[in-house]
């Protein structure tokens, strides 16, 4: 595609890009980021315009999606093409990052607030009323980078990156199989709750999150080209199911117990930022919404270890 300074559209691509369970495992990886851009470029004009926050979400999520195959399936990719494209998709990743964690935040402390009793709401809303304010900074600036050419530039790498077959690692070089692709994020996985111990601190648990999110990711990426030419699943198939189940599972509880942690240490921010002498109403609520979320973090944090140990046992299984 011709440089240009037109980002281009959903409706400018050609059709979608397809793989059978025959075809090589990078052409599965060349699927994989076609998929994910046409989910960004669908979701770009609802993320601009914040009419549903839900559009912000999906098309973050399709920039991770993409960075993680990228990182996972870098042994069958040239890797400076990898790492220089990865890196783009970091910047764009960072540039959504602040409104969607807002929008997060401020979804969930209005469902804390709206639980308390009458007489304590007005002060909750005061302090979800500072975040939104926030929020309207952060969008102004997130749809700026959207509006710079450097966006416009990733868009482009992204759409011929897809149009022609992925640059691959000089001729010699071992490439891996996809579930090998799967098994090594399994171990590296293993190896990082093996080193966290008992009782982690709170960002190791969130550090473990990350990477779960790696391996979940990855499988995704795997499972369909370990079909048979009837689209059934094989049994390695069945077995990369059962792992990206587990994997969803405890990257949902270390996911809310990440979230918990985010929102304590945000509302004591924003109590702080109150300065002066503030209305003491407002410290009490804020008070109390510090408290749920740690009793929630807390709470979550017994059941983590669990839901590894489910994942562990379908991953040794790969």
């Amino acid at each position: 595609m011709q440089e240009t300074d037109t980002v281009p559209r959903l409706d400018d691509l050609p059709e979608p890009v397809t793989a059978g369970p025959g075809d090589p495992a990078v052409h599965h990886v060349r699927v994989l980021l076609d998929k994910r851009l046409r989910s960004l470029l669908r979701h770009e004009p609802g993320t601009r315009n914040g009419a549903d926050i839900e559009d912000l979400h999906q098309m973050r999520v399709a920039v991770r999606r993409m960075r993680a195959a990228l990182k996972s399936a870098r042994p069958l990719l040239d890797a400076a093409w990898a790492d220089g494209l990865r890196s783009e998709l970091g910047w764009l990743g960072r540039a959504l990052g602040p409104s969607r964690d807002l929008d997060v935040m401020i979804d969930r402390l209005r469902g804390e607030t709206a639980t308390l009793p009458p007489a304590e709401r007005s002060a909750g809303d005061l302090l979800v009323g500072r975040l939104d304010v926030e929020r309207v900074t952060a969008r102004r600036a997130m749809n700026a980078d959207l509006d710079d050419p450097r966006y416009g530039a990733v868009v482009r790498r992204l759409v011929d990156a897809v149009a022609e077959p992925l640059p691959e690692p000089p001729e010699g070089v071992a490439r891996p199989e996809l579930v090998d692709l799967v098994r090594a994020e399994a171990r590296k996985l293993d190896k990082a709750v093996r080193r966290a111990g008992d009782d982690p601190p709170d960002m190791t648990l969130h550090d473990l999150r990350i990477r779960t999110k790696r391996l979940r990711y990855t499988g995704e990426l795997v499972e369909p080209a370990m079909r048979t030419d009837k689209g059934k699943r094989t049994p390695a198939a069945k077995t990369v199911r059962k792992v990206l189940k587990a994997a969803a599972e405890l990257q949902e509880v270390l996911g809310d117990h990440q979230d918990a942690c985010v929102a304590e240490h945000r509302i004591r921010q924003l109590l702080d930022d109150l300065g002066g002498a503030p209305d003491a109403h407002v410290v009490f609520v804020g008070g109390r919404l510090v408290e749920r979320e740690r009793a929630r973090a807390e709470h979550l944090r017994g059941q983590w270890r669990d839901a590894w140990e489910e994942l562990g046992a379908r991953t040794s299984s790969l």
